[in-house]
């Protein structure tokens, strides 16, 4: 049996996504679904078309799924699922306002993934992302360590990004981090970020950085501001490729993801934006390291701002 993946949802985020899976050549089959009939299959031919150019051997495979599961055997078998259906941000939009349209929208494709592919590891990238991941996890019934969300690998590549263009250096040089909600209490770690080994409070005052922890923030939402129509997709399917890769190799890397918390940080019963090592099985751990008094209220205050909205997803 081939190593198979599936991308769920042939927007530019997925279909982005399912050409980074592609060209890393570890799958013998990505499989890119979605409900605007033919679009997938148009896509995986122009992808397969470009396999002798850029030297994989990857299979794509376009399917065209139906409101009542038609489709979705494509996806039998598959190792992992990276779900990223759903409305993106107009702007003016916060994530939040996709919460209900997005629920339904998730909630049907998980029931069709616990239905066809039992096995799969489950990363979820629809937005409102904390909520999302909670659903999909409820809706499958799949164990907590096998679904787990896209937000920290993201939200920390745009921290990378800043820092290291305020101080004109290779992003390279650069070690962030950032931790919480994928959104208002989303919690970069100034403690944890270093240039060449040098700890990034040495080198910016304290309201530069703080203007780079708040342009991370809504780092999202710049882009769709730019955009005017659709949201980000280029590094958002970066960082959903490199959890799926993460998965397949099982690196057990360390990467930040939304991820079941149970007791780490004094915080119990929620999904929620921390380190953790990911393989085959999907989180091996959550790594707690340390972080300062502050960190870790911000953390806390994340915590209960995603549990309350996480609670009302139960019943979407």
């Amino acid at each position: 049996m081939g190593k198979k993946v599936t991308v769920v949802g042939a927007g530019f985020y997925g279909s982005t996504t399912a050409q980074r899976l592609a060209e890393y050549d570890i799958f013998d089959t990505v499989v890119l679904t979605d409900i605007i009939d033919g679009k997938p299959a148009g896509l995986a031919l122009d992808l397969n078309q470009s396999r002798p150019i850029e030297g994989f051997e990857t299979k794509v495979v376009g399917v065209t799924t139906g409101v009542n599961g038609e489709g979705y055997e494509a996806i039998e078998g598959s190792d992992v699922v990276v779900v990223t259906a759903g409305l993106p941000r107009k702007p003016g939009m916060s994530r939040m306002d996709l919460l209900e349209v997005n629920a339904k929208i998730v909630r049907q494709v998980a029931e069709n993934i616990a239905k066809y592919a039992p096995n799969a590891v489950v990363i979820v990238v629809s937005n409102p992302v904390d909520e999302m991941t909670a659903l999909a996890q409820l809706a499958t019934q799949f164990p907590r360590n096998r679904v787990f969300g896209q937000a920290g690998v993201l939200d920390t590549a745009r921290f990378t990004n800043s820092i290291a263009e305020t101080l004109a250096v290779p992003v390279k040089s650069v070690k962030a981090l950032t931790l919480g909600s994928h959104g208002d209490t989303m919690v970069p770690v100034p403690s944890r970020c270093t240039v060449d080994g040098k700890p990034l409070s040495d080198l910016l005052p304290a309201e530069k950085i703080e203007e780079l922890v708040v342009r991370t923030r809504n780092g999202g939402a710049e882009v769709v501001a730019l955009l005017k129509t659709g949201s980000a997709y280029y590094a958002p399917s970066a960082a959903a490729a490199r959890m799926a890769k993460a998965v397949i190799e099982d690196s057990g890397a360390t990467l930040p993801v939304c991820a079941w918390v149970d007791g780490e940080y004094g915080i119990s019963g929620v999904y929620l934006g921390v380190e953790a090592q990911i393989g085959r099985e999907g989180v091996k751990q959550v790594v707690e390291d340390k972080l300062t008094d502050s960190e870790i209220a911000g953390l806390k205050e994340a915590a209960e701002a995603v549990r309350a909205k996480q609670a009302d997803v139960a019943n979407l």
